[in-house]
């Protein structure tokens, strides 16, 4: 059995189940083993109820007391219970779960394991896993893999699935060799392999971790440092003279850019007047005025005679990009002429579109991927500007070069990554940082709660709602999942929670990446257009949509994300006029969880932000909820792992120093994986 092998080969897999491996895209051995696990459970000894910490998943052996409550609040049956111990009693609330009355007996003993939550003097778990004594004792002192599933697979099926391919599994030669082996501490492949999904303790895990992460951030950078070779140096076939319109719409402005602004701009400027092409990365905060400096130069690109691209990752951002820029030329007679460019359009809309981009009529083309497709032909393409979600590397820029000649290249990015790891992500680019918000911003006002605050945010979203404004709520998962107990929020059950706890005419959706792209856009849009009140969303809607009427951003398990990207999911409000307001609800009350998103409350710089998250977030941190935004790693974090990730790139220079086109036999094992790598067009969003 190889990477290659169908899933559908494994004992007990057969078609219903291959078609559930699918949806997570699982098809081959390969992709099962490298589906890693997203948590563990740490089954440990039961503690006493007086003992039991807030805000940590714990088990505790004790008895049902007293008579059951039931109440029902619209279609949510709840049910409250109490259990005690001799140290303590623990209230217990179960969501329509009626049966659990008859079956647990008054005065039966059981272990209940769940989150602890503290409810004023008392303590409270919400829907803990029930276990009889033997069944928890057979999985106790265990790390147990928790993976991400979909409705109809469970964790048992997937860890069984899991252990038979290891056990027929063959792995490829290590392909580092033994000097950068043990130079970097790093255990063999195969053990990182099996100790990811079945670690005998934090220690196995740790290390197998480790070697996962090492080879991620490796492989990545090793290709990185040769895109750099190649892009570095490439002749400006579009050498532009600055205009009067650039200044002309700068004075018509209503506001002066601000001096970081200034400053990049000048040196966008002098990269595409200078005799190499441009490559440069800019970074700056949500609202700090990226967008403008991107306006500026497609617009010093139109006036020189050649045309622009703007790529955006969806087609709602794509639109909104071309409704802005629209207005900007109704409202400063600005000498653009755009043209909108997605998947979505019909067959006769693109054809028409094709003709105007090949004839050069449009001077400035706004889309999604669909910009860089084969039929596309531009008349003379010279600058592109993407944002983080879509990088250019070598193979996008040969595929506009067969349509002329190479173009220059602007990556604008909201990440706020500190400059020391910027350097080696962005290794094949110039950065420039936009450090400073403009001063008409209204600064967001934050706070930091417990679970116990929920039903007063409830309560203000609902306000804000009343007052004609908008609201976001972000859980960490998509859907319960089958037969798992989960201390995490999730989308689904959460609208429907919505639904029943806010007034009938608040009007709540959900949006999570596992949608139809169809499906995303049309919620998206109903969002944008004040169909919807209250979106309930996963971290998908970072990259999503501008809606400067949503006025409040709820986070639940805020302690599972890192401090950058809380702060770029707050970036989502306070786009427009109104006062808006961000809660962080942490189901940790650990002190030093609470100190940390208090930093949060302290500052909206978020290169403040990512700084103090690089120094708080520490390698022991190994389950937060995925970093998203621009270099987006299988298992790698750039904060957490930013140690890991400086070790890679000192490998990589030293193998590089040493043999550049790996021309040595201790070597051969490496160019081989990772041509394999460049061949299977990897996603490392910038190769």
């Amino acid at each position: 059995m190889d990477k290659n092998t169908s899933i559908i080969e494994i004992k007990g897999v057969g078609e219903k189940t291959q078609k559930l491996f699918a949806k997570l895209n699982i098809c081959t051995a390969g992709d099962l083993l490298a589906a890693y696990p997203r948590d563990y459970d740490a089954f440990e000894e039961p503690v006493k109820i007086r003992k039991a910490p807030p805000g940590e998943v714990c088990a505790v052996y004790a008895a049902v007391s007293g008579i059951p409550n039931e109440k029902r609040v619209r279609n949510l049956h709840i049910l409250n219970m109490n259990i005690s111990d001799g140290s303590g009693i623990m209230q217990l609330t179960f969501f329509n779960m009626p049966f659990l009355k008859k079956t647990l007996k008054q005065g039966g003993y059981y272990i209940f394991r769940g989150t602890v939550r503290s409810r004023g003097t008392g303590k409270l778990m919400e829907q803990p896993t029930i276990y009889a004594v033997e069944q928890y004792r057979a999985q106790e002192n265990q790390l147990i893999p928790r993976y991400s599933l979909t409705k109809g697979l469970t964790n048992q099926a997937v860890r069984k699935c899991v252990r038979q391919v290891l056990s027929f599994y063959k792995f490829e030669p290590e392909y580092y060799d033994g000097g950068l082996l043990a130079a970097c501490d790093l255990i063999s492949r195969r053990e990182a392999v099996e100790g990811i999904h079945f670690p005998e303790d934090y220690n196995v895990l740790a290390s197998a971790r480790r070697r996962l992460v090492f080879d991620e951030f490796f492989d990545f950078l090793f290709l990185l440092r040769k895109n750099k070779e190649l892009s570095e140096q490439l002749t400006n076939h579009y050498r532009m003279a600055e205009t009067e319109d650039t200044d002309r719409f700068l004075a018509q402005l209503p506001f002066p850019l601000t001096k970081a602004q200034e400053k990049v701009w000048k040196e966008i400027r002098d990269d595409m007047g200078g005799p190499y092409c441009m490559n440069r990365l800019v970074q700056g905060d949500v609202g700090s005025g990226k967008t403008i400096l991107a306006v500026l130069a497609l617009l010093m690109t139109a006036a020189n005679g050649y045309q622009g691209a703007m790529m955006a990752p969806t087609e709602v951002l794509a639109v909104q990009h071309f409704e802005t820029v629209q207005g900007y030329i109704e409202k400063y007679g600005l000498l653009l002429n755009p043209i909108l460019l997605v998947g979505s359009m019909t067959g006769k809309e693109k054809r028409k579109a094709y003709e105007q981009i090949g004839s050069g009529e449009a001077n400035l083309v706004i889309g999604t991927h669909a910009l860089i497709q084969e039929k596309v032909q531009y008349a003379s393409l010279a600058l592109v500007v993407t944002d983080e979600q879509h990088r250019f590397g070598v193979r996008q820029r040969e595929l506009l070069a067969e349509k002329g000649k190479e173009p220059h290249i602007l990556v604008m990015s909201a990440t706020p990554i500190p400059r020391t790891l910027a350097i080696i992500l962005y290794g094949d680019l110039h950065i420039s940082v936009v450090d400073e918000l403009p001063a008409n911003r209204l600064p967001i006002k934050n706070c930091v709660v417990n679970t116990a605050y929920r039903a007063k945010a409830y309560q203000f979203i609902a306000g804000e709602v009343e007052k004609g404004r908008q609201a976001y709520v972000i859980c960490p998962q998509v859907e319960a999942e089958d037969g798992e107990q989960s201390e995490l929020e999730n989308v689904v059950e959460y609208a429907e929670k919505l639904k029943n706890v806010l007034p009938v005419k608040v009007r709540v959706a959900y949006l999570h990446g596992k949608m139809r792209p169809a499906d995303k856009n049309r919620i998206m849009e109903e969002f944008s257009a004040h169909e919807i009140d209250v979106l309930v969303s996963t971290t998908v809607i970072e990259v999503g949509v501008n809606v400067p009427n949503t006025t409040v951003m709820m986070v639940e398990n805020a302690e599972r994300f890192g401090l950058a990207q809380l702060h770029q999911l707050r970036g989502r409000v306070g786009r427009g006029e109104h006062q808006s307001y961000c809660i962080f609800v942490s189901t940790s009350e650990k002190k030093e969880t609470m100190e940390r998103l208090q930093i949060l409350n302290k500052s909206n710089d978020g290169f403040y932000i990512a700084s103090e998250d690089l120094k708080l977030r520490g390698p022991g941190e190994l389950f937060g909820i995925r970093q998203s935004g621009d270099v987006s790693f299988r298992i790698g974090d750039i904060y957490s792992d930013a140690a890991v990730l400086k070790l890679a790139s000192e490998a990589v220079d030293q193998v590089l120093g040493e043999d550049p086109q790996l021309e040595k036999e201790k070597n051969a094992a490496l160019r081989q994986h990772l041509s394999k790598a460049a061949a299977e067009g990897v996603d490392f969003r910038s190769i």
